[in-house]
């Protein structure tokens, strides 16, 4: 299958022809469900535990160690393209997934289960990024705002579909279905990446693998992620584990930095050929962007659960409009980065999220679901017109050989920032609970357990401090938007 784009022209820009159009649908058709695995098993945690006589700690894993395995994988991606192909990468990385959803569906324990979601996790680890690079590589510069915006939807799905779904299978289903629903779905994607993947032309037989790199940067990558997803889960800062786990990941990482610097083009990650002002500005954008929306994501449940006492599936509900908010604008966002160029159109997009997050800050323990929903579908409108603006700008004269590093670095960064946001949301929110309730130690069970007349207003106070924090990080992040070059520059050139 010829790779060269059959183009039009519409406004001076290039149409999405039929075979980039059938690219994208199989890169979203094998993405998505390696992305709703993230969130999908957090609503089924209890039920876990009660199946397999395993206590929270423990099973806490099922989820810990996915998200490790994904992180750890993810480096891997620039490397394993130019050894041996992005297609040939992508239908490896399907094929362990779609492996580890059925052995996880027929876990006989909690260790077996954590070890099939590991290899669930390196596989789906990869497939994002490697579609991402194939759809870049594709497009060219005059498409990159359609395609992010195409790239956009399973990122943007897996939050609000995840835990409604989780929630459907626990109450209806056994949770050996959260893993079997995968299997048939991408099972579909394996087939048409098969009859629709044009076979590997870029591909160098010499490249070889940077294992100290790799020794770095994974663990180190990992370390940091597990560290701050313990803060998000309520270890003390001052904990041996949070510290322990941050400060490896940071040296670890810093260390990976160093060494690449000297490496060169044989590094994991060539971070020389990053340095470009388009690619640091909307990385460094999307980085605190990332934190704050991820951490509203999960402040938004935490609230419905134990302030106003929802259920899983209902405090679930309040995320869906910002999905739908999001579907609204990807298309036309995508279209005006194309024709006009992401800058401005991202910051509108900051802009429209912070006045999402600025409605919740007036919450009382009495506001009706309308409010919060609308809330979140404020915020849905502008993540759907800045996350494909700002994955396209980090593109910007970056030449075609770089697109496998720039497209594992974005998606490292992006990775770091989510598990951030959390724990600082998670951090603030217990500090807050501190403050708001003298003698309360600031866990959410304990207030909710021991609770008082004043204790919803109180809590609700500590959540709203919180929802400031989110719109402050939301405002920082305006200044890497608005440091984006302004005029497009010519980018993937061979």
């Amino acid at each position: 299958m010829s790779t060269t784009a059959q183009t039009g022209r519409s406004g001076g820009k290039e149409r999405i022809d039929p075979h980039l159009r059938r690219l994208a649908v199989v890169v979203v058709l094998g993405a998505i469900m390696t992305v709703l695995d993230s969130t999908i098993v957090n609503v089924a945690i209890s039920s876990l535990g009660k199946d397999f006589g395993s206590s929270l700690s423990t099973i806490q894993w099922v989820v810990t160690g996915y998200t490790l395995a994904l992180s750890m994988a993810i480096p891997l991606t620039g490397w394993s393209v130019q050894r041996f192909g992005a297609r040939t990468m992508w239908l490896v990385s399907l094929g362990l997934f779609i492996t580890g959803s059925l052995l996880c569906g027929m876990a006989w324990s909690v260790t077996s289960l954590i070890a099939f979601r590991v290899l669930q996790g390196l596989g789906g680890g990869m497939l994002m990024p490697i579609g991402q690079t194939m759809l870049v590589r594709q497009a060219g510069p005059d498409r990159m705002g359609r395609v992010m915006s195409i790239v956009s939807v399973p990122a943007m799905l897996a939050p609000v579909l995840g835990p409604l779904l989780g929630g459907l299978i626990v109450d209806h289903l056994s949770w050996r279905w959260m893993f079997y629903v995968n299997v048939p779905f991408c099972a579909v994607a394996l087939a048409a990446a098969l009859r629709m993947l044009p076979r590997d032309t870029e591909r160098s037989a010499d490249a070889r693998l940077d294992v100290l790199g790799m020794l770095l940067l994974s663990p180190g990558l990992a370390a940091l992620v597990y560290g701050l997803s313990e803060a998000g889960n309520g270890a003390s800062l001052t904990g041996a584990r949070f510290l322990t786990s941050v400060i490896a990941g940071a040296v670890l990482v810093v260390a990976f930095i160093a060494h690449a610097a000297r490496k060169g083009d044989g590094a994991l990650i060539d971070v020389r050929r990053l340095r470009t002002r388009a690619f640091t500005t909307a990385t460094g954008a999307f980085f605190l962007y990332s934190s704050a929306v991820f951490g509203l994501m999960i402040l938004i449940p935490l609230f419905a659960r134990i302030v106003r006492g929802e259920s899983a599936l209902d405090s679930g509900w309040l995320l869906a409009p910002m999905g739908v908010g999001a579907m609204i604008t990807l298309p036309l966002s995508g279209r005006l980065a194309d024709r006009f160029g992401g800058r401005w159109i991202a910051a509108i997009g900051a802009v429209v999220a912070l006045a999402g997050t600025a409605m919740l800050t007036s919450l009382d323990p009495g506001t009706g679901r309308a409010l919060i929903m609308t809330a979140m579908f404020v915020v849905g409108l502008g993540h759907g017109m800045i996350a494909p603006s700002l994955m396209a700008m980090s593109y910007q004269g970056l030449p075609r050989a770089v697109v496998p590093a720039a497209t594992t670095g974005a998606n490292v960064l992006i990775r770091i920032g989510s598990s951030f946001g959390t724990a600082v949301m998670a951090v603030v929110l217990q500090i807050a609970i501190r403050d708001e309730i003298p003698g309360a130690s600031g866990n959410l069970k304990d207030a909710a357990e021991h609770q008082t007349a004043q204790t919803p207003a109180l809590l609700t106070s500590a959540f709203t401090e919180t929802f400031w924090w989110a719109a402050a990080i939301l405002l920082v992040a305006l200044v890497p938007i608005l440091a984006i070059p302004r005029k497009k520059t010519a980018a993937l050139a061979e």
